[in-house]
């Protein structure tokens, strides 16, 4: 029988709707899942073929920003509509107009968008989607709090909703949108699911797994809205197989003092280093 570890405390917001109200975030200190060095961390794993949690600890109900974990169900919706049409198809040149960090200037493509996590290749994604149908796949999808209005004011939810901003979504929420990404049960093409699995970046872990995954980071919110570099905040979700097994899985780090290391690697470290022993049954 899967053993449900649910060390985690309801009804503490962390997500980002209350901080676009203005409202300061949860200082999360009651959630048990607190680790020496200050971070609160939820894991969730779930066996991909029956659902059973495997691993549960720490804040998993709660929503935050999905940052560049969002680039998974913006790949669907990119394959779907026609716009992406393979893993290096299409190929956009980085805009020449903004100040971009030296990973983001190269011409890009689906599996380069995916493995480097380039920022305005979504964005142009999302504005060839147009917000009428970006809101439609992301209701249909049943993403998060749907939210996708962005930054207060500011009429921005097209390219910023997911960055910091609106959109947020939990690890229980993660992982069971992966699972039916996974059975391709997700409400657009077979291929589109196909394809979004075929160019996500593939890790090695310990005990014979191999992985499939996102990162993404970011940071908490102040209270004005504005976000908190000494608060770091990193995701990294996907899936595991070994020996015809497959799990689901979300790990969620949130820091209370700057990092050198993107948060989103740590996560991605950890969890590596952790699958084997969470999922074992």
């Amino acid at each position: 029988m899967a053993i449900d570890r649910r060390g985690f405390t309801k009804g503490i917001c962390i997500g980002l709707g209350a901080a676009t109200l203005g409202a300061p975030l949860g200082a999360l200190a009651a959630a048990p899942a607190k680790q020496p060095d200050g971070r609160v961390v939820g894991s969730i794993v779930l066996d991909a073929a029956t659902g059973a949690v495997l691993f549960r600890e720490g804040p998993c109900a709660d929503r935050v920003t999905p940052v560049s974990t969002f680039k998974i169900p913006l790949a669907l919706m990119g394959f779907d509509a026609g716009i992406l049409t393979g893993a290096h198809e299409p190929v956009w040149d980085y805009p020449r107009n903004r100040t971009l960090s030296e990973r983001e200037r190269q011409a890009t493509d689906p599996t380069i968008w995916e493995r480097d996590s380039i920022v305005w290749y979504s964005q142009e994604l999302t504005r060839r989607l147009g917000m009428a149908r970006f809101q439609d796949y992301v209701n249909r999808l049943g993403y998060g709090n749907r939210d996708l209005s962005g930054n207060l004011g500011k009429q921005d939810g097209l390219t910023q909703s997911w960055l910091v901003s609106s959109l947020a979504i939990s690890p229980d929420e993660q992982v069971a949108f992966l699972r039916k990404t996974l059975d391709r049960k997700q409400p657009v093409s077979a291929r589109a699911q196909e394809m979004t699995a075929a160019i996500l970046p593939q890790f090695s872990a310990g005990d014979g797994w191999t992985v499939w995954g996102k990162t993404g980071s970011g940071w908490r919110r102040n209270a004005d809205g504005t976000p908190d570099r000494s608060r770091p905040l990193g995701w990294f979700v996907g899936w595991g197989e070994r020996s015809g097994g497959r799990v689901v899985f979300a790990r969620l780090e949130i820091g209370d003092r700057p990092s050198e290391t993107p948060a989103g690697m740590a996560a991605r470290a950890a969890l590596l280093a952790e699958l084997p022993g969470m999922a074992r049954q």
